[in-house]
């Protein structure tokens, strides 16, 4: 593997290189447009291409799609300097050998050549063949660290067929984003059912994975179709499925076998024509050697498996959250606020998120709800189980019932006292708001309480 082929518009990275891996004993060409580098390719064919998604004369996506058809065997590295999570996932599918982020150097290309030599030997072609592009773009998995970017590929890998595939990850961390853009990279337009395992008692689950027949038990009056008829040819996507009853696992098991099952109290078999994503918090692994989770069950469920990294183990992403979180929850809430202060940027890099992305954005809410300013300033950043920072001019001499009366006015001014979306921002039900609205005799300057 000493051949290497680079096509990317940046003449400066390409030369330099160049330069250094020569004196390493490789060869390396480069072309700055795609045109440039099909001549090259024509020419002698490189043991690698590192190939650039933005070129001045084509989509690099294109290039790339056309590369896998034509020349099979020889390795694609795709590299990108911007934020794309859909062009991540794309371009694995379409059969890239690996995704890099710029800046890349020579490191990241010696890395990617003993990778190589370990996982295959350059005279076997590969043979994988390019699959349909998706229709719709998935929906955004934020973040640049080289964690979420490994989750990215093996999003587009997982894509190219229809195994099984388990998520392992934290509560909050994201696993049903990540099953969601996995469906649409593979099944765009289809069905994506999605059930939670441990929100449901065994009876009502079982009705609702299977569904029923009419007069199946007690109350049931009707056929009802269940999740797994519903997914057609789509998406089952089981979250926490650690929290599965031990009887129910077998009948799931039984359905992933055969691919069939029947409606509770029915004899007519149906055919499961979908796809199983599924999703824990739990070491299943661990269960089964304690025996709570069935062992042939879980070799079914992990034929692919996908681990998604905590916020904590991966912070550099907290800026790009920010910004994202900001930009939406604003337009959502209708505030202008599209800055975070320096200070308040260091606090939330700072907290060790123990509820993930989903505290992450509930506590970018608060703050978005708690500026009077364009600007989110380190006051505005609560946690939960802390008190807000406050600068000590606004609090000083402050009792605890006058913070709080002043603090739920605030929340209840930016939210146009609407009752419902102040309560879930002060993550307290609408009954204790009124009450509190009652207790400290707070006036709606616009209306009456609704």
């Amino acid at each position: 593997m000493k051949n290497i082929l680079i096509v990317d518009d940046d003449e400066s990275l390409c030369r330099s290189i160049q330069i250094i891996m020569q004196t390493k004993g490789y060869t390396v060409r480069y072309a700055c447009s795609a045109i440039d580098g099909w001549t090259l390719l024509k020419e002698e064919f490189p043991d690698l291409i590192f190939l650039d998604l933005v070129l001045p004369d084509a989509e690099g996506l294109d290039v790339l799609e056309e590369l896998v058809q034509k020349h099979p065997g020889i390795p694609v590295v795709v590299v990108s300097g911007r934020q794309d999570m859909e062009a991540t996932i794309t371009a694995m599918r379409h059969g890239a050998y690996d995704y890099l982020r710029k800046p890349f150097d020579v490191d990241d290309i010696e890395l990617t050549l003993e990778k190589m030599r370990r996982e295959f030997h350059h005279e076997e072609a590969r043979v994988e063949k390019p699959a349909t592009p998706s229709a719709a773009a998935p929906r955004e998995i934020i973040g640049a660290d080289p964690k979420i970017l490994d989750v990215l590929k093996q999003i587009g890998r997982f894509s190219r067929s229809r195994v099984n595939v388990l998520i392992h990850g934290e509560s909050g961390s994201g696993k049903e984003l990540v099953a969601r853009a996995m469906h649409e990279a593979s099944t765009p337009g289809k069905p994506f059912i999605a059930i939670n395992c441990s929100a449901l008692v065994p009876t009502l689950l079982e009705s609702e994975l299977f569904g029923h027949e009419k007069g199946a038990f007690t109350g049931a009056d009707r056929q009802k179709t269940g999740k797994l008829e519903l997914a057609a040819d789509g998406t089952v996507f089981f979250d926490e499925i650690g929290d599965m009853a031990p009887d129910l696992q077998a009948k799931l098991l039984r359905v992933l076998q055969e691919q069939t099952f029947e409606r509770v109290g029915g004899n007519q078999e149906l055919r499961f024509r979908g796809r199983a994503i599924f999703a824990t918090h739990r070491n299943l692994a661990e269960m089964v050697r304690e025996g709570t989770f069935r062992e042939d069950l879980y070799y079914r469920v992990a034929v692919g498996e996908l681990r998604l990294p905590p916020l904590r183990e991966r912070t550099s992403d907290i800026p790009l959250l920010a910004r994202h979180f900001l930009h939406t929850i604003s337009q959502r809430l209708g505030r202008q606020v599209d800055e975070i202060s320096a200070a308040a940027m260091d606090r939330l890099t700072a907290h060790p998120w123990p509820g993930n992305v989903r505290e992450f954005e509930n506590v970018i809410t608060r703050a978005i709800a708690l500026s009077e300013s364009p600007v989110i300033l380190p006051e505005h950043i609560n946690f939960l189980g802390s008190t807000p920072e406050s600068p000590p001019e606004t609090d000083s001499g402050q009792t605890l019932a006058q913070a709080e009366r002043a603090h739920i006015q605030r929340v209840l001014l930016s939210n146009d006292w609407n009752i419902t979306h102040t309560a879930q921002v002060l993550e307290i039900s609408p009954t204790t708001l009124r009450k509190k609205i009652k207790d400290y005799d707070l006036q709606s300057p616009h209306r009456p309480i609704s």
